[in-house]
């Protein structure tokens, strides 16, 4: 089986997260109840709860039992896995990367010559590059591609036949497209006289 391409692999470790951090129970308890505006009375008749007990829920004074943590999550309107979740950021982080023409960076390989799109965002959700396809068979690559996530293929120009582990070749032709589970087995092969040019899409 060959190894998950150099190209995908970097885009990977580039995006790695931190290990998450430990949800802060009270502080958690403490803002979702801020953020309703409420009083710690309010909450904890909401909660069904004693006043003392939610106060000392949030200054970290005592550890609640699973009933006391259903009762808060109900009272919230919440479950009581999100009690333990951290709260997502709404802000919206109008991140955009633009690729003029020529200026992507160039990965070449012995079949492939990969032009990575969108190179300056880091912690990316998929990985977009545009492709020229060298190769006209199978026996030029060194076995099955394989790597985790999906991947998306259009045709720019050229025809292409994809070949997977399970499935018969498909050819493609400009226009065209497949998606399809990148850790079967595939190669892409150009079927034009000139090298086919196609753009992918992969799930990092």
């Amino acid at each position: 089986m060959k190894d998950e391409p150099s190209l995908i692999r970097l885009a990977r470790e580039s995006g790695e997260d931190s290990p998450p951090q430990p949800v802060d129970l009270g502080q958690r308890v403490r803002d979702l109840r801020r953020a309703r505006d409420w009083t710690l009375e309010q909450a904890a008749s909401q909660a069904g709860l004693a006043r003392s007990t939610l106060s000392k829920i949030e200054n970290g004074q005592m550890s609640p039992t699973y009933e006391a943590l259903k009762k808060l999550a109900q009272g919230l309107g919440i479950t009581v896995p999100q009690l333990f979740t951290p709260p997502t950021d709404p802000k919206v982080n109008g991140r955009m990367a633009v690729t003029r023409q020529g200026e992507g960076q160039a990965h070449a390989t012995a079949t492939y010559e990969h032009e990575l799109l969108a190179g300056s965002l880091t912690r990316k959700a998929m990985l977009p590059y545009r492709a020229r396809i060298r190769a006209r068979s199978f026996e030029e690559f060194d076995g099955w591609v394989r790597h985790d996530g999906e991947e998306f293929l259009y045709v720019l120009t050229g025809v292409v036949r994809l070949m997977t582990e399970f499935y018969a070749p498909v050819d493609l032709k400009r226009g065209e497209s497949a998606y399809y589970d990148a850790s079967m087995g595939h190669n892409v092969i150009s079927l034009s006289e000139d090298d086919a040019v196609i753009l992918w899409v992969t799930s990092l």
